[in-house]
């Protein structure tokens, strides 16, 4: 990979990292919940659950997809599904009684990891790294190389949502202040689904 062509794979997975989507959405939500040390087993496993996923289509999970469609017509309604449900434990979430942290659990690693692949922000992002910035030559060597800077950059860079959430929890100390919160960040990430769909339904077309 040319040094041209590594700025413009970083400044790509900055931007898409950092936006907004179903895994900020989540962290923001955490954030203001239960802080930046309790979230972080959440943000490791966005980043290395991505990673993984890149490898995945790397080694050809996107062009199984393109020749069996159902099978990823299946995955978005899965995906759909799990983001709802998702949804709904962060509009359910407890405030913090006395200063201590919310009711509830964050999100684990390993489910962090496993909503990589379920989550259509991650596929638009994966499918664009691979198809766009891997070199074809020693394919298998950049395809890694690629998953792992994408590792890399994505961390810190969903971090941000989870500091900017933890920053707000001052201001959401009240009980009725953090269900309006956490019912509004539901909504979101709602909301965020529908762009991605159609994001990905064109990039697979």
């Amino acid at each position: 990979m040319n040094p041209e062509l590594l700025v413009a794979f970083v400044a790509f997975a900055f931007v898409t990292s950092v936006t907004p989507g179903p895994n900020n959405m989540m962290l923001l939500a955490s954030g203001v919940n239960f802080g930046v040390r309790r979230s972080l087993p959440h943000m490791l496993g966005i980043s290395l659950g991505f990673m993984v996923l890149v490898i995945a289509v790397g080694l050809g999970l996107g062009q199984l997809f393109e020749r069996f469609p159902a099978l990823y017509t299946a995955l978005r309604y899965a995906g759909g599904a799990y983001l709802l449900y998702l949804a709904w434990k962060i509009a359910g979430a407890g405030a913090p009684q006395g200063g201590a942290t919310a009711s509830g659990k964050p999100l684990t690693f390993l489910q962090a990891a496993a909503f990589q692949w379920v989550n259509p922000k991650a596929w638009v992002m994966a499918i664009g790294a691979i198809t766009t910035y891997t070199p074809q030559e020693n394919f298998l060597v950049n395809v890694v190389l690629i998953a792992a800077l994408f590792a890399l950059v994505n961390c810190p860079s969903v971090g941000l949502w989870t500091v900017a959430g933890s920053l707000l929890r001052r201001w959401l100390e009240a009980p009725r202040v953090r269900r309006c919160f956490n019912i509004g960040m539901a909504l979101l990430l709602v909301a965020s689904l529908y762009p991605i769909l159609a994001d990905v339904q064109g990039t697979l077309s």
